[in-house]
């Protein structure tokens, strides 16, 4: 190869039906590693290695790319990050909904822990850092599983300069966001995350998001938003978000896309429509998992205001019998432009998925109905009680939508995969199945996209559109992040009842030319690193 006569690759992977990632039919091929990078693709009957992969009758494709992941405290206690690597995720992209463990300043770093701990579960971690760059730099130094990419969170942006109050920004504070944006990207940030749902993002307007990216458009990166209103208003939305483009020329990705509500579903055609017609106006793109059922932090079902000046004085406002009154009137009237969770999904279709202590730990897996029965009260008053009593620490799942509608966002050509998956107790089982319950349940058995282009949605789609150089694709020079598979048996196994189990089908994954996952089981050493944008 290239002169040599002889050459000991690391890893040999031969005989395989290779996917490139772009989309074309796949071609038997050996592939083989070295020194972190793939070396060389075709015919290399006569090549050793120290390691030698038969991957006769499976598919070699480029490691997936999970472009909406919640890792982000997981990282710094379990870096191995199991539940991804055995689905063939070789990236996580974090700093999702505007909400990450960076920037952060030092007066609000108690109150950040509880609102980072509803959204990506209860980890004891000293927090050590300020900086995008610090934070980074902790998760570098750990002995990851995949490799993670961060987005700049909106949310700890606006916090670091404005507060937790909700007041418009002024020009200066505008400026000075925009610089932390700034320096996060040049320390590697491959786009800005927010979430127009969640204080402080929901404190924003539509021209101070507009002005930040501005920033994006610069490096061409993209706004990654869960947008203000995935339900009853979500065609409203849909226009801001659009104009926040026109205004800045960002790239939009849309987080999670889907309607929320079946009392919703009549909007689903218009929606869709209305992304058809953005497309041609703007570059946009978006993600979304494979199941009916969203999971985010419980404390989603308070009204905005309950959330004024951060989760302490959330927190007071539940203990106050007054202001549980008003919590009630609005739930049960709604506020113009609110995605009301409990109008849309239900609170028999409202589950707990994890709490911080053990006095609540009976209401895990429980709806809010069952949780109210279980208490002895009004479901309101006792889900009041637990968000109260949990510090906001706790977690939910929500069954909103229908299976054809998943199946038709599947299919479009703007969409990728993602999992948006929130560990806990009992976590959503897109946090350990998405993607082979795409190869397996959607590809294979229901045939609503072929296999090449699920692949390339799961690989070389979401590596262009988050300008990662040198992945995404099986071709020589680049990283070695791939994934081996059994077009055959790859399915997930985890649901709603025992979401915490491994898919099958999938033995071996490779992150930047280790094996994290061989012949089935988890290997734990460092592979993977923090995937940077470079300009």
């Amino acid at each position: 190869i290239e002169g040599r006569d002889f050459i000991l690759f690391d890893i040999l992977i031969k005989n395989g039906t290779c996917y490139a990632g772009d989309g074309k039919a796949g071609f038997v091929s050996d592939i083989a590693v070295e020194g972190g990078v793939i070396a060389a693709i075709g015919n290399l009957e006569n090549a050793e290695a120290k390691r030698v992969i038969d991957a006769r009758n499976l598919a070699v494709t480029p490691g997936f790319i999970d472009t909406h992941s919640h890792s982000d405290l997981v990282a710094l206690v379990e870096p191995e990050i199991a539940n991804k690597t055995t689905q063939g995720v070789t990236t996580d992209i974090i700093g999702q909904d505007g909400m990450s463990l960076a920037p952060v300043r030092t007066e609000y770093i108690d109150v950040w822990k509880k609102v980072m701990a509803g959204l990506e579960g209860q980890y004891e971690v000293e927090w050590d850092w300020h900086s995008s760059a610090e934070y980074l730099a902790r998760l570098e130094a750990q002995p990851l599983g995949p490799n993670l990419a961060y987005l700049a969170p909106y949310g700890n942006i606006r916090m670091c300069v404005v507060g937790l109050e909700n007041r418009p920004a002024t020009k200066d504070e505008v400026k000075k966001m925009q610089d932390l944006l700034e320096e996060a990207i040049l320390h590697g940030a491959v786009g800005l995350s927010t979430g127009l749902i969640y204080p402080p993002c929901n404190y924003a307007s539509e021209d101070e998001i507009a002005e930040l990216t501005k920033v994006l458009t610069k490096y061409g990166l993209p706004l990654v938003i869960h947008q203000r209103s995935e339900a009853d208003d979500i065609l409203n939305s849909m226009d801001e978000v659009v104009r926040i483009s026109r205004k800045s020329g960002c790239p939009i990705h849309f987080s999670h896309f889907k309607v929320c509500g079946k009392k919703n579903a009549h909007l689903f055609d218009a929606v869709m429509e209305k992304l058809e017609s953005a497309s041609k106006e703007i570059a946009v793109s978006f993600d979304q998992y494979p199941y009916t059922a969203g999971s985010t932090t419980f404390s989603v079902i308070l009204p905005p205001w309950v959330h004024d000046g951060g989760a302490d004085k959330a927190l007071a406002r539940l203990a106050d019998p007054v202001a549980r009154e008003r919590m009630k009137r609005d739930i049960r009237d709604g506020i113009h432009g609110w995605d009301n969770f409990i109008d849309f999904a239900g609170m028999e279709n409202i589950s707990v998925t994890f709490v911080k202590t053990a006095k609540n730990a009976d209401v895990v897996g429980k709806n809010m109905i069952e949780i109210g029965k279980l208490r002895g009260k009004d479901p309101l008053d006792a889900a009041f009680d637990v968000l109260l009593e949990e510090e906001m620490v706790v977690g939910l799942v929500d069954f909103y939508g229908y299976e054809e509608h998943v199946e038709k966002i599947l299919a479009h050509p703007l969409q990728n995969p993602c999992t948006d998956g929130i560990l806990g107790a009992h976590p959503h089982p897109r946090v350990y199945g998405s993607f082979p319950r795409i190869l397996g349940h959607y590809v294979r058995e229901r045939k609503i996209l072929d296999l090449p282009t699920a692949i390339h949605k799961m690989t070389g789609r979401p590596a262009s559109i988050f300008k990662m150089r040198n992945r995404g694709l099986l071709k020589k020079g680049y990283v070695a992040d791939i994934s081996i598979f059994d077009p055959e048996t790859v399915i997930d196994t985890a649901t709603y009842e025992n979401p915490k189990q491994f898919a099958n089908g999938i033995p071996y994954v490779i992150v930047c030319g280790r094996l994290v996952v061989d012949d089935g089981a988890v290997m734990k050493e460092k592979a993977g690193q923090v995937v940077r944008f470079e300009k």
